[in-house]
């Protein structure tokens, strides 16, 4: 994660160095002054992008190192299971129609589809994270 962590600061860093360049730039070669649109976009971006960092650099104090945290690691040091993933699962592709739609409610302004684009992304979201809950007790496949 400290990988990870250091990209999103690098970001950060350079997206506040150029808000505050582009700032000075736009105020002095412009009649208008500081152009507020694009500096707060790359304000925001920066922030974004600390916001990111500083998760992944919580999560790494936390986790022990991986592979990708060592400078001598080989690629046979991050072999191995990584996780259960479904092999045949179409609830993403059903998140992505709800998003789609959601998407297509908001550059249209219809209040009404964006309000079943909702519920439907919802449900999709739902039935994406219960797809193998089976109840108390009882396992599903990655604990087979």
């Amino acid at each position: 994660m400290k990988v990870e962590a250091r990209i999103f600061e690098i970001v950060t860093i350079f997206a506040f160095f150029i808000a505050i360049v582009y700032a000075v730039m736009t105020g002095l070669m412009t009649r208008d002054g500081v152009e507020p649109i694009g500096t707060v976009a790359l304000i925001l971006t920066g922030g974004l992008a600390l916001l990111a960092g500083s998760y992944f650099r919580f999560i790494a104090r936390r986790i022990e190192q991986r592979p990708e945290d060592h400078d001598d690691a080989e690629v046979s040091d991050g072999a191995g299971e990584l996780g259960f993933f479904s092999p045949g699962s179409y609830w993403p592709v059903a998140v992505a129609a709800a998003a789609a739609l959601a998407g297509i409610a908001l550059a249209y302004f219809a209040v009404w589809l964006l309000v079943i684009a909702t519920v439907l992304l919802l449900i999709t979201i739902g039935g994406l994270v219960f797809e193998y809950h089976r109840g108390r007790g009882e396992a599903g496949p990655a604990a087979d």
